[in-house]
Parts: C-alpha cells; structure tokens; sequence
C-alpha cells in the first residue's frame, strides 16, 4: 500500500526499516489495523504477540461501551520502552581487559584484534584501560 495514495482516515503504522515500504496501516478513528508481517514470528520470544492483545482489549471495549482509545495510541503505549532498573549514566573510569594470550600461526589471530579495538574505543571515551595477558603482536597492531 502506497503511504501518499491512502484514503484520509487511514494511516502508516509500521514501516519497514530496510526499503522504507509499508508494512501496517491503521484507521485514525475505527478500531481497524493490519500488518505485511507475520506478528507471531518475531526475533524475541513475545515480540510483537502484543498486536493480538491491543486487537482484543479493543474488541472488549466496544462491547462494554468503554471510551474510544485508538489502536496506534495503545500499541505506542504497549511498545514504548520503560525500563525496570535504572539506566547506569556514570561511566567507569578503568577498565581491566583479559587479552588472549600468546598465538602460533594458524590460532585464529584475528579474534584477539578486537582486544586492540577495544582499547581504542575506550581511550576515545577518556576511559583508562589495562590490558593483561595480551598476544604481542596485537598489541603492536
């Protein structure tokens, strides 16, 4: 469904983050959604299994005659992210990495370079490292 051509009471839900195309559409007043996707097969264990639910908490208000809550507005509710601990904002100031050791040739070097990498990140991060038991030749990389 082309975003530009809907009718006027109908409007984008879900887009796709790769090619830009939609994937949902919503009514701005009747209880009317659908998705371009299977909302069961997700990469979490209960994704996106919440489009059931909003769909039925709908359905029992109009029944009960409960006051209109659009579904964009109770998915937007149900996917907003709260999280349950605090959020650490302090940084550390040190950091202790455990590098992988020395390596013969043909022992897979290139996963101690992330070692390297790491250490670089953090210097960028005014975070002081140190390094223990590292693979030499890394450390010269």
């Amino acid at each position: 469904v082309d975003a530009a051509k809907m009718p006027a009471d109908w409007e984008v839900l879900f887009t796709n983050a790769n090619d830009s195309s939609n994937e949902g559409v919503v009514h701005s007043v009747l209880p009317y959604f659908s998705v371009q996707f299977h909302p069961e097969h997700t990469a979490g264990p209960e994704d996106l299994e919440c489009l059931f639910d909003v769909f039925l908490e709908s359905v029992k208000d109009q029944i009960n005659n409960r006051p209109y809550v659009s579904i964009k507005n109770r998915l937007t509710e149900r996917l907003t992210y709260r999280p349950t601990v605090p959020i650490v904002t302090e940084k550390p100031k040190k950091i202790l990495i455990l590098g992988s050791g020395g390596l013969s040739i043909g022992q897979a070097g290139e996963f101690d370079y992330s070692g390297s990498q790491a250490i670089k990140a953090l210097k960028e991060e005014s975070i002081q490292t140190l390094l223990i038991n590292p693979n030499i030749a890394t450390v010269q990389t």
